[in-house]
């Protein structure tokens, strides 16, 4: 199955990079680059998700990427996160 969430990146002062998902409660990542702070939300929202399925917990409403207040400096990217449920399966 297929949890695409926003997340909210911004370029820190010392050139790194930061970012946090508005749905998902204290669910961060963090990189040298952009392109390894997006491999790192992957990660972050995967196991934040996996934690919520497995405590029955309902996942929260995905926010509209229009709906959401950013500063100047900060960028938005959907994150795809695709688990698989048992084995063999695929989407």
């Amino acid at each position: 199955m297929k949890f695409i969430y926003p997340a909210v990146f911004r370029k820190t002062e010392n050139g790194t990079y930061t970012g946090y998902f508005p749905d998902l409660e204290d669910c961060h990542a963090q990189g040298d680059t952009l392109d390894e702070a997006l491999d790192n939300a992957n990660e972050a929202a995967f196991n934040w998700i996996s934690v919520e399925l497995e405590e029955g917990c309902q996942l929260p409403s995905v926010s509209d990427i229009e709906d959401l207040t950013l500063n100047n400096a900060e960028i938005v990217r959907n994150i795809c996160v695709t688990m698989r449920f048992f084995d063999g399966w695929d989407e």
